[in-house]
């Protein structure tokens, strides 16, 4: 095995760099596969109108049109993506939630090389689950993704219950001042607590957006946290919303929504039956904080279609491996605070402090190999995870390209939903569960980015 240095890693992406361009899409995909026709996504600088009141300059998004597009494949159908980085520093796409090859996990210094500006990297790969999933960079990742660059994915599975409508909302902060320019993207003493929370609270780009959908409908409402900091707890009043897909993966028994708390990187899948008078609305409400906050709306049009959500078919369960309790390796993992001072450069880079780590080391920290993975795992075999957060903050904490299945809660009752991204609370103990089926180095971290540029990331290597 190679010893995992930047000093390795540059060379090797500058090697990666002229082969994966000369490689193109047609090599990464199987005879049997037809080559499909890539979507550009390429990173622009624009302004964007997210106040309400006049021009946010400095926005970034992977095109001209405002918000970055919602991207549909379809599961099981190759899709293909060429990223044209048109902003003046470095950048890279990770798919958030999409078991996929890891050399198209888009995290630098780890699975593929920077895009430089003026550059392009193709992105080719055949998404197995369907659901809800997004996109966003792994470079400066806080200024990155807390000035746009985060957008939605939709994988779609042809035998999936026909619904009456459906609506996609990205929900986003924004550090904004009065003048409804970027400020600070962060604040040391907020980084080494919950995080640092924006000014203003868009749904797609825009405050308290509303929508229309049928009266008496079945709506399919997919949402999105692509915020850096914020944790959300949804609640739906005026309309009947039930929880049927957590993370990309349908519940194992569905539920009403009457409050659900989510973090972060998180998805949530809701099927929402419209009220039956035209003009009444539903409203997607957060009330988390001591002043609830309306998200979106939902507008009942048109005579009542008289739908019941009992009716709804269930949805296909992804092709996850379940994994075996009594034969899994179990691996502990502490997240807590660290009293190292300095910071070297994260995999996403540094805010120049150290607050955080996992299993007491941030990253990189004072060990004898910094850079060694967490823990090596073998292919096919089944491991738990036996996860402690001994802080007084939550963490979302994501695993890149394998998803994990929720076994025990020391303060909850859980369903063994599959997943990608856990939002473990202040002292509490997790097991999740998975089967190490996708080989190669993939991220763990917290999705409060600063929590994650600051210690708390690590990675797990699968051979």
């Amino acid at each position: 095995m190679s010893v995992f240095t930047r000093r390795n890693l540059l060379k090797a992406s500058a090697v990666a760099g002229v082969y994966g361009a000369g490689f193109g899409l047609a090599g990464r995909f199987s005879q049997a596969e037809a080559v499909p026709e890539p979507q550009i996504l390429k990173t622009t600088k624009i302004d964007a109108n997210l106040t309400g009141t006049g021009a946010t300059k400095d926005v970034l998004s992977y095109g001209t049109d405002g918000m970055p597009p919602v991207l549909r494949m379809r599961q099981g159908e190759a899709f293909a993506a060429r990223l044209i980085n048109g902003i003046d520093e470095p950048t890279t796409i990770h798919w958030h939630g999409l078991r996929i090859p890891n050399n198209m996990d888009g995290v630098p210094f780890l699975t593929q090389p920077y895009v430089y500006t003026g550059c392009k990297f193709d992105y080719a790969f055949t998404p197995p689950d369907a659901g809800t999933f997004w996109y966003h960079p792994h470079c400066n990742t806080l200024i990155q993704m807390g000035h746009g660059m985060t957008g939605v994915i939709v994988v779609e599975n042809p035998k999936d219950p026909k619904f009456d409508s459906e609506i996609v909302i990205n929900l986003r902060d924004w550090r904004l001042g009065g003048d409804g320019q970027f400020i600070a993207q962060f604040r040391p003493r907020d980084t080494a607590k919950s995080g640092t929370y924006g000014t203003v609270r868009t749904a797609n780009w825009q405050l308290e957006p509303q929508y229309d959908a049928p009266a008496g409908g079945l709506v399919r409402l997919r949402l999105a946290i692509t915020d850096v900091t914020r944790i959300y707890s949804f609640r739906m009043e005026g309309g009947e919303a039930t929880v049927i897909a957590i993370d990309g993966n349908p519940v194992p028994k569905r539920f009403p929504l009457d409050l659900l708390q989510l973090g972060p990187g998180q998805r949530l899948e809701l099927a929402v039956r419209m009220p039956d008078s035209e003009g009444a609305v539903a409203t997607l409400v957060d009330v988390r904080s001591s002043n609830p906050k309306t998200l979106a709306t939902l507008r009942a049009v048109g005579n009542s279609l008289k739908h019941d959500i009992g009716d709804l078919a269930p949805l296909e369960a992804n092709p996850v491996k379940s994994v075996d309790p009594s034969s899994a390796e179990h691996i502990q993992l502490i997240l807590s605070a660290t009293a190292e001072n300095t910071a070297e450069n994260s995999i996403c880079g540094s805010l120049g402090y150290s607050f955080w780590a996992i299993n007491k080391v941030p990253w990189q920290g004072d060990t004898s190999d910094p850079t060694a993975p967490l823990s090596e795992l073998k292919l096919g075999k089944s491991y738990v995870f036996d996860m402690e957060n001994v802080t007084p903050h939550a963490h979302p904490i994501h695993l890149h390209g394998m998803s994990f299945s929720v076994l025990s809660s020391s303060v909850r009752d859980v369903m063994p939903f599959v997943s990608d991204t856990y939002l473990i609370q202040p002292d509490e103990k997790v097991q999740l569960g998975l089967v190490a089926d996708n080989p190669g180095d993939w991220l763990l971290h917290c999705h409060i980015i600063e929590h994650q540029k600051t210690g708390m990331t690590s990675y797990l290597r699968v051979v």
